[in-house]
C-alpha cells in the first residue's frame, strides 16, 4: 500500500533531511494515530510518513526486517537511527513541542520497561482496536 493519506512523503524532502515515521499502513489504528501524529508536529521539523508495506521500505531501510516493522512502528532519523515503538514514542516526544507535556511521565527513570510492555500490548491489538482495512484475507494472520 503506497502512502495513499495526506501525509508527508520522504520524496518530498532533500534526501536525508526529514524523519521518516514507518506504520502499518494497513491497520486503521495505526493510519488514525500517524494522522494525529502529523497534527501534532504543526511547528516543529516536519516528519515524513511510510507504509511499512510501502516496496520503498525495503529498499531504503535493509536493516529493518518486515516482521520487526509488522511488531512496531519505528522511526528513523534524518542521521539514520532507527527507533522502534516505545523507544520511537519516547524520541518523539522529545522532538515535537506539542509532545513535551508527556516527556517527564515517558523518561522516568525505570520505566522504560512498562512503556515497552505497553506499547507491546496495544501493537498487538491493533487490528481490533479500530477494525481491519486489509484486502480479502490479507490481515487474518495478525488477527
Amino acid at each position: 500500500m503506497q502512502n495513499s493519506m495526506s501525509l508527508p512523503d520522504p520524496d518530498a524532502f532533500p534526501c536525508d533531511d526529514v524523519d521518516v515515521v514507518i506504520f502499518d499502513g494497513h491497520c486503521a489504528f495505526c493510519q488514525s494515530q500517524v494522522r494525529r501524529l502529523h497534527r501534532w508536529s504543526a511547528g516543529a521539523k516536519p516528519l515524513a510518513y511510510l507504509s511499512l508495506h510501502d516496496p520503498r521500505v525495503a529498499q531504503r531501510y535493509p536493516q529493518l526486517s518486515h516482521e520487526a516493522l509488522m511488531q512496531q512502528m519505528y522511526v528513523v532519523s534524518a542521521e539514520g537511527t532507527a527507533y522502534g515503538g516505545a523507544v520511537a514514542v519516547r524520541y518523539l516526544s522529545r522532538r515535537l513541542p506539542l509532545l513535551w507535556w508527556a516527556v517527564p511521565v515517558l523518561h522516568l527513570p525505570g520505566s522504560a520497561g512498562v512503556w515497552r510492555w505497553l506499547y507491546g500490548q496495544v501493537a498487538k491489538r491493533r487490528y481490533r482496536l479500530a477494525g481491519k482495512t486489509c484486502d480479502g484475507d490479507a490481515c487474518r494472520v495478525h488477527l
